[in-house]
C-alpha cells in the first residue's frame, strides 16, 4: 500500500499539529480514575471541543469538524505524537456516538451529541452483568414498560468510567420470558436517578476505573430508548463493531508505543547487549504497529466507499490487544526488575508509565469481548466452520 495525502489533508495535519503544540498541557494530568484527574480530563475535552477536536468526524452542527475517516486517522497520529492526554469520554465519542448517528432520532442527536462533545456529559458503558460478561445475550437486567417510562431493575458490572460519569448506555430485557438475543432493548440513562447505586471496582493499580451499577426500580423515560423496543441486540452489535474494529483503538496509539519502546531500548544498551532477542521483539512491535496502521487505512477507505465493518472487527480486536501485550511485555523485559517500581518511587527515573501500561494491557484480551469469543466469531462467520 502506498499512502499519499491530498493538499487538504496535509493542511489539516499542519493545523492540528500547531494547535496541539500550543494547547497540550505541559504537565501530565492526573489519572482520570481519580476525582481530580477526571475533572482535569473533562476540562481538556471541553478545550478540544472549542475547535471541534473532541469529535473530529462529527458534523459541525453537533460539535465536530466534519472530517472524514482519513482525516480522523491523521488527527490521531498528531494527537498521540504530541503526548496529549487520554480521552475520558471515549465511551461516548467513539462508541455511543456512531451508534446514535445511525439509530438515534434527530431529537436525540441534537440533545445528546453537543453535550457529549463538550464533556458536559461523560458516558459509561453498562453492558456486563454478573453471569453475563462477554456473553451479552445472557443479560438479565429488566426494563418494564410503565406508561411513558421504563422501570429498570438489575445489576451491571465492569462499567467503564461509571464511578464519575454522568450517563450510561446498556442493554435491558424488555420482553418477559425472552431468551438470548431476543427481547433486548438499548436504553440510555443518567447515573444520578433515584434508585441507582454505584460501587467502585479497583483495578490492579489500586484505582477505581470501573464500577458496579445497582438499579432498583429506576424510572427512565421511553424517549431514552435507542432504536425500537426489542431491537437492542443488533444495535449493541453495531456499537461493539466500532469498539473492536476501528474507533476505540486508533493505530496511532500503537505507533507511539512502538516509538517509545525503540527509544527505551536505545537508552538501555546494556540490556540490549545482554539479551539480543530484545531487539527482535522491538522490531516485531514496530512492524505490528505499522501493519495495523495500513490495515486500518484500508478499512477506512472501504468505509468511505460505502462498505461496512463485519466480522473482521474481531480480527482487529485480537490483533491490537495482543500487540499491546507484546509491546508492554517487551518494555518490562528491557527494564528488568526496575520495571516493577511505581513511577513515583525514588529509583524510578526513566521508567515512565510502562508499568501502568503493562497492567492495563492485561485487560486487552478481555474487554470489548474476550479474544476467545472473537476467535469463535472468526471461525463461524468468516471461515464458515461449524459451531
Amino acid at each position: 500500500m502506498r499512502l499519499e495525502y491530498t493538499e487538504k489533508q496535509k493542511r489539516f495535519r499542519r493545523e492540528v499539529r500547531q494547535w496541539l503544540a500550543e494547547h497540550v498541557p505541559r504537565e501530565s494530568l492526573q489519572s482520570f480514575d481519580t476525582a481530580e484527574g477526571f475533572a482535569q480530563h473533562r476540562a481538556w475535552e471541553r478545550e478540544l471541543s472549542t475547535v471541534g477536536y473532541s469529535a473530529v468526524t462529527w458534523p459541525k452542527e453537533v460539535g465536530g469538524c466534519g472530517t472524514d475517516l482519513i482525516e480522523w486517522l491523521i488527527f490521531e497520529e498528531e494527537y498521540w505524537a504530541a503526548g496529549a492526554p487520554l480521552r475520558v469520554n471515549q465511551n461516548g465519542i467513539f462508541l455511543l456516538a456512531p451508534t446514535l448517528m445511525e439509530y438515534g432520532t434527530e431529537a436525540q442527536k441534537r440533545s445528546i451529541l453537543p453535550k457529549m462533545a463538550t464533556a458536559e456529559h461523560v458516558w459509561a458503558q453498562a453492558w456486563s452483568e454478573p453471569g453475563a460478561g462477554s456473553d451479552m445475550a445472557a443479560i438479565r437486567s429488566k426494563a418494564r414498560r410503565d406508561g411513558d417510562h421504563y422501570v429498570i431493575s438489575g445489576q451491571k458490572t465492569w462499567s467503564t468510567r461509571a464511578v464519575y460519569a454522568d450517563w450510561a448506555f446498556g442493554l435491558f430485557r424488555t420482553e418477559e420470558g425472552s431468551q438470548r438475543h431476543h427481547g433486548l432493548t438499548f436504553i440510555l440513562f443518567p447515573l444520578n436517578l433515584p434508585g441507582i447505586t454505584r460501587r467502585p471496582i479497583r483495578q490492579l493499580n489500586g484505582l477505581a476505573g470501573f464500577a458496579e451499577i445497582f438499579l432498583d426500580e429506576v424510572r427512565v423515560p421511553v424517549g431514552n430508548r435507542l432504536g425500537d423496543e426489542g431491537a437492542g441486540w443488533s444495535i449493541a452489535m453495531a456499537t461493539a463493531g466500532f469498539e473492536r474494529g476501528l474507533m476505540l483503538r486508533s493505530p496511532a496509539r500503537f505507533q507511539q508505543t512502538a516509538r517509545l519502546l525503540a527509544d527505551l531500548l536505545r537508552r538501555n544498551p546494556e540490556r540490549a547487549a545482554a539479551d539480543p532477542s530484545l531487539r527482535d521483539a522491538v522490531v516485531e512491535s514496530w512492524m505490528g504497529a505499522e501493519a495495523y496502521t495500513l490495515a486500518t487505512y484500508r478499512t477506512a477507505c472501504r468505509l468511505a466507499k460505502g462498505g461496512s465493518i463485519g466480522a473482521e472487527a474481531s480480527t482487529n480486536k485480537i490483533f491490537w490487544s495482543e500487540l499491546d501485550l507484546h509491546m508492554h511485555e517487551t518494555a518490562m523485559r528491557i527494564l528488568g526488575t526496575r520495571g516493577e517500581l511505581m513511577p513515583d518511587a525514588p529509583d524510578a527515573a526513566g521508567i515512565g508509565n510502562w508499568l501502568d501500561g503493562f497492567l492495563f494491557a492485561q485487560a486487552g484480551p478481555i474487554y470489548a469481548g474476550t479474544n476467545e469469543i472473537q476467535r469463535n466469531i472468526i471461525a463461524e462467520r468468516m471461515l464458515g466452520l461449524p459451531r
